[in-house]
C-alpha cells in the first residue's frame, strides 16, 4: 500500500511539473514575440524622429510651401500660361 501511494504522489508531482513546464515555454515564446515587436517599434520611432527633424528644417518648410504655390511676402508670383512653339 505504501509503494502504491508513493507512486501516486510521484505521478501527481510529475503532472504538476509538466503543467508548469508548458506554462514556462508558452511565456518564453510570448516574450520572444514581444521582444521582436519592441525592436520594430524602436525602428519606427527612430524613423519618425528623423522625419520630424526633417520637417522642422526651414529649408524643407520653404520647399514644401513653394511646391504648394506659396510665395513670401513682397515677392511677385509669376505664372507661365503658354509656352511658345519652336
Amino acid at each position: 500500500m505504501g509503494r502504491v501511494s508513493l507512486l501516486i504522489v510521484l505521478a501527481v508531482v510529475l503532472v504538476l511539473y509538466f503543467d508548469h513546464t508548458l506554462s514556462y515555454l508558452s511565456t518564453r515564446a510570448e516574450a520572444g514575440r514581444e521582444s521582436s515587436m519592441v525592436q520594430q517599434l524602436v525602428k519606427n520611432n527612430a524613423a519618425l524622429a528623423r522625419q520630424q527633424q526633417s520637417l522642422n528644417d526651414p529649408a524643407t518648410i520653404q520647399r514644401d510651401a513653394r511646391a504648394l504655390g506659396m510665395v513670401r511676402p513682397g515677392e511677385r508670383p509669376y505664372v507661365i500660361t503658354a509656352l511658345p512653339n519652336n
